[in-house]
């Protein structure tokens, strides 16, 4: 029996390669590992509902009222903050057509010239130059693109983020050059109420201990919120500590780990403003990038389905159904010149 094709509108979303998942009709991006994630969302919202249930209740009444609000508040944003950093684009970037592949495997080709036998070919990298300090743009072999500079192949969601930073499994997402200030006031607030539940779980076992009152409650779950903020304290505030750091010196966490501005051979770095204050405003202040991934938008594909459930009905044989496809794709232009420009830098 034989086939034909049928054509379909699909959202690009369904078709982008890589290891994301998408919901609510592509708007959420996140990575298929999201298991932490989950952990994340279940010790917050548990240790913060044992706070509410437990201890807000007599804080309020014989402390301040303005107790239980101000914890609410600071909930409410980390819960925000950490939803934006999970729930969005970190800045993927596109891989190439295949069309566009061929192209700068050419131009690869061509520069390299004939390689003798047995030898192996020159690294395929492009140098540019950023506030007079030359900078090295790396070939992906899985996207097939010349990466960005600060951009990196995240191994886990198999895709090229725009400064990347890393993969935290904590928020279930990358962590990028678009949601990167988010990451950091999650981290930051996070602190924040986690030493304001400390400290207010202290304050009210102590109160419990030394009142008049002869009525004694229970105060076990109390222990075990100051147990969970004690061991979670070390580690939030270290990690906040160390991306304030990185914020000072506006650099990632994947250069530090590389140590790529760590001084040597003169190699400083080219996007510090030697200023502590004007890094932290470029890092949390600058602008905000839109997405170049077009996830939401429409694409027309072709399924080939048997002739006898493709032959039209009696009602729709004078509007007989097109069998040319019109396919539609986001073009990234790869050209080094123009990005270089977006980014502010030339080539060299």
């Amino acid at each position: 029996m034989s086939a034909v094709m049928i054509t379909r509108k699909v959202r690009k979303w369904e078709k982008l390669p890589g290891k994301n998942t998408f919901c609510c009709d592509g708007r959420v991006m996140m990575a298929r590992q999201k298991g932490v994630f989950y952990l994340t969302l279940f010790l917050i919202v548990g240790t913060c509902a044992l706070f509410f249930a437990f201890e807000c209740p007599y804080l309020a009444v014989h402390l301040s009222p303005t107790i239980p609000v101000f914890a609410a508040l600071l909930f409410l944003f980390v819960m925000a903050m950490l939803l934006r950093t999970s729930f969005s684009d970190p800045g993927v970037l596109p891989r190439a057509l295949p069309e566009e592949a061929t192209f700068i495997e050419m131009e690869i080709e061509a520069a390299n010239g004939n390689v003798p036998a047995g030898q192996r070919p020159p690294p395929r990298i492009r140098n540019v130059q950023i506030n007079n300090q030359i900078v090295k743009l790396k070939y992906c072999y899985t996207c097939k693109i010349f990466r960005p500079p600060r951009a990196s192949h995240c191994s886990i969601c198999d895709n090229c983020v725009d400064r990347f930073d890393h993969h935290c499994p904590w928020v279930g997402n990358c962590v990028g050059k678009r949601n990167y200030r988010y990451f950091y006031l999650f981290t930051l607030s996070l602190s924040l109420l986690t030493i304001y539940i400390f400290t207010f779980d202290i304050v009210h076992v102590v109160m419990r201990k030394y009142q008049l009152s002869n009525q004694r409650e229970q105060t076990g779950f109390t222990v075990l919120e100051v147990l969970v903020c004690f061991f979670t304290l070390w580690s939030v505030v270290g990690l906040t500590g160390f991306h304030t750091y990185l914020i000072s010196l506006n650099q990632t966490t994947n250069e530090d780990i590389k140590g790529s501005w760590s001084g040597k051979n003169r190699v400083q770095n080219p996007y510090s403003h030697k200023n502590i204050l004007k890094n932290c405003c470029e890092v949390l202040c600058g602008p905000t990038y839109p997405s170049v991934l077009d996830r939401r938008g429409v694409m027309q594909e072709d399924s080939p389905v048997s002739a006898a459930s493709a032959a039209p009905s009696s009602s729709s044989s004078t509007n007989p159904v097109p069998q040319t496809t019109v396919r539609t794709h986001t073009h990234i232009n790869l050209n080094i010149k123009s990005r270089a420009i977006t980014e502010g830098v030339g080539e060299k």
